[in-house]
C-alpha cells in the first residue's frame, strides 16, 4: 500500500511529542515507517522565577503542529487527513499541572526545568528512602504545600503535560506507566504508584486536612498496549481546527519523552539502554534488579511496559554549544559567505575530533539553567581556560562537545563503576548525534562503552509514541513490547556502533577531573547576580 492510500484509508498512525523547543508530529504507515511530518517551534518562558509554557501556547502549538502536518500531506499527496488508525501523545516528563474540579489550571504549568523544589525533594527522599528528584510532580506538589500555596486545597487533578493533552482530547484521566513513574515512584510489580509511599505521603500532609488524598488526584497508571480511550468530538476539533479529522480514533496511554526515547531506540529490554541528547540529556539503563541503595544523581523510573530503569537526567545539553555555533554563523555572515547550518555544524563538529583527547585543558560548563546532578539550583554558561592551555579551534569545539555529556558521565560512572551494571547495547538519539559519528564518538569516550546510532534515531520521540500507538492496535500476536519492537519494528536492525579507543577514554577522564575541580568557578558565577 502506498503512503497516499494508507492516509486515504485511515490506516496511518499519528504520534505527537511536545519537546522543549519543538512540537513534532509524525504519521507512520502499517510497517511503522514515517510517511509525513509536521512541527511547531516554541520556547519556555521564565515568569515569576519559574519556567513555564502557557496553556494558550500549548494548544496553539498542538494545533499549528497538526496544521503543518495537514499542509505537508496536502502538498505531498493532495489529500486531507480524515481519519487515523491510532494516535499517541507524548511530552516532556515530570513537572506540575494542577487543575480544579472545573478542569481550570490553578497555577501556570511548572516544567521539569524548575529547581525550586530542593527542600521538598530532600524531605521526600528521606521519608521514602528513595531518590526523589527536584523535577518530579510529587516534589512540586509538596513544595507548594511547604510554601502554603493557596491553590493546593482546590486540586482535583494533578498530571503531566502528556497526561493533560490526552485527558482533554479523550476525556480519560490516565497516564502511561513510564510517565507516571516521574510523578511518584511506581511499583514494577503492580505497574502503578508505590502504595507504601502514597500512604506515607498522605500521613505526612494529614495535618493540612486537604479534601483529597494523593490517589484521588493522580491519573490512573496504564502499561503500554492498554486501552486509554478514544478521540472525542471535542478532542478532534481541538486537534484539527479545520474540522476534517473524525472522532472515535483509539489513543494509546500518554507517555513521557524518556519512554518514547526508549521505544524509538529499541531499548526497553533489560540490559539495554539509550541516551537522548538535545536541549536536555538523559540516559536510561533498563535494570535486571534494583540498585543497592538510593543515589541522588540517579532517578528510578520505568519503561512504558513497567520495567525498572536507572535514569541520569541533565537539565543542560546542546543549548550552549548551539549558541557558540550561532556565533560562527554570524561571523560567516559578516564575511558575506553563504550560510548552511548543516555545513557549519558538520565542519565544526568534525574538526573537534582533531583536538586533543583531553581538550588541551579547556573546560565548558553548559549550564543555561540549574543542574541538580552537580548540586546547582541556577546555571551560568561558562568557558574556562588558563593561559597555559592549548587554545585552538579543535580543542575549543571538543571541550564544548565534552561539556554536553559531562554531567551525564558523572551519573553513569556510579552505575558502571559502583553498581557494576551490565549492559548489552546502548543507543544514542537526538540532536547531538545529527552530525554523523561525532557526538556518538564523544559519548562513547565519556561512558567508556560502545554506542550505536540507528538511521531512524533522528525520528525521535514523536516516532516513538507513534510506535506505542501501533503496539496498541497492531499487536495481533500479543507480544511483549520488547519483542514487538525487536521482531516487528526493528527486525534485527541494531544500528551503526562506535567503540571508543583507550586514548579517548583516558582523555575524557582527564577532562572530567578538571571539570569536577572547576565546579567552584561555576558556583561562584551563580552567586554573582547580574
Amino acid at each position: 500500500m502506498t503512503a497516499k492510500q494508507t492516509i486515504e484509508d485511515g490506516k496511518a498512525i499519528l504520534g505527537i511529542e511536545f519537546g522543549s523547543t519543538r512540537i513534532k508530529a509524525v504519521l507512520i504507515d502499517e510497517e511503522n515507517k514515517p510517511i509525513a511530518q509536521g512541527s511547531h517551534e516554541w520556547e519556555n518562558q521564565l515568569i515569576d522565577g519559574l519556567w513555564t509554557y502557557s496553556t494558550e501556547a500549548i494548544w496553539y502549538g498542538l494545533q499549528d503542529c497538526y496544521a503543518d502536518l495537514r499542509s505537508n500531506v496536502k502538498k505531498e499527496f493532495d489529500i486531507e487527513i480524515e481519519s487515523l488508525a491510532a494516535i499517541g501523545i507524548s511530552a516532556m516528563m515530570h513537572g506540575y499541572m494542577a487543575f480544579n474540579e472545573n478542569a481550570e489550571i490553578l497555577v501556570p504549568f511548572r516544567t521539569w526545568r524548575n529547581t525550586n523544589t530542593g527542600k521538598a525533594a530532600a524531605e521526600l527522599s528521606k521519608l521514602f528512602v528513595y531518590n526523589i528528584p527536584l523535577r518530579w510532580s510529587i516534589s512540586h506538589l509538596y513544595q507548594a504545600i511547604l510554601d502554603n500555596e493557596e491553590h493546593v486545597k482546590d486540586i482535583k487533578y494533578l498530571t503531566t503535560l502528556a497526561g493533560y493533552i490526552h485527558w482533554q482530547i479523550t476525556g480519560q484521566f490516565v497516564l502511561g506507566v513510564g510517565d507516571a513513574s516521574g510523578m511518584i515512584p511506581v511499583d514494577p510489580e503492580t505497574k502503578t504508584y508505590n502504595a507504601e509511599m502514597v500512604e506515607k505521603f498522605d500521613k505526612l500532609i494529614s495535618m493540612k486536612q486537604y479534601p483529597w488524598k494523593l490517589l484521588d488526584i493522580l491519573p490512573k497508571s496504564l502499561p503500554a498496549g492498554a486501552n486509554a480511550g478514544f478521540l472525542t468530538q471535542e478532542g478532534a476539533k481541538r486537534l484539527d481546527v479545520s474540522g476534517h479529522l473524525k472522532a472515535g480514533i483509539p489513543v494509546c496511554p500518554p507517555e513521557g519523552d524518556a519512554g518514547t526515547g526508549m521505544v524509538a531506540t529499541n531499548a526497553v529490554k533489560q540490559r539495554t539502554g539509550n541516551v537522548s541528547a538535545g536541549t536536555s540529556s538523559f540516559s536510561m539503563i533498563v535494570l535486571e534488579k534494583d540498585l543497592s541503595k538510593p543515589y541522588e544523581m540517579i532517578d528510578m523510573v520505568t519503561t512504558p511496559d513497567g520495567s525498572l530503569v536507572a535514569m541520569v537526567h541533565c537539565n543542560n545539553c546542546t543549548s550552549d554549544i548551539n549558541a557558540w555555533v550561532g556565533l560562527f554563523k554570524e561571523y560567516q555572515a559578516l564575511l558575506g559567505l553563504p550560510i548552511d547550518m548543516n555545513e557549519i555544524y558538520g565542519r565544526l563538529y568534525n574538526h573537534a575530533l582533531k583536538g586533543d583527547n583531553d581538550c588541551g585543558g579547556l573546560i565548558s560548563y553548559n549550564y543555561i539553567s540549574g543542574e541538580p546532578v552537580t548540586g546547582l539550583e541556577e546555571g551560568r554558561p561558562l568557558f574556562v581556560r588558563s593561559a597555559n592551555d592549548k587554545f585552538n579551534l579543535a580543542n575549543f569545539m571538543r571541550a564544548h562537545l565534552y561539556g554536553t555529556v559531562g554531567v551525564l558521565k558523572l551519573g553513569n560512572d556510579i552505575l558502571f563503576k559502583e553498581e557494576k551494571i551490565k549492559v548489552d547495547r546502548i543507543t544514542g538519539h537526538g540532536g547531538l548525534f545529527k552530525t554523523k559519528g561525532v557526538g556518538q564518538r564523544i559519548l562513547a569516550a565519556a561512558i567508556n562503552s560502545p554506542i550505536s546510532v540507528m538511521e531512524t534515531a533522528g525520528e525521535g520521540g514523536a516516532w516513538g509514541i507513534a510506535l506505542l500507538a501501533s503496539y496498541l492496535i497492531n499487536n495481533k500476536e500479543n507480544l511483549s513490547l520488547a519483542d514487538y519492537l525487536d521482531k516487528v519494528v526493528f527486525a534485527g536492525d541494531a544500528g551503526i556502533e562506535i567503540t571508543p579507543t583507550a586514548e579517548e577514554v583516558a582523555g575524557f577522564n582527564v577532562y572530567i577531573e578538571n571539570y569536577k575541580k572547576g565546579l567552584g568557578i561555576e558556583e561562584a558565577a551563580v552567586k554573582f547576580k547580574n
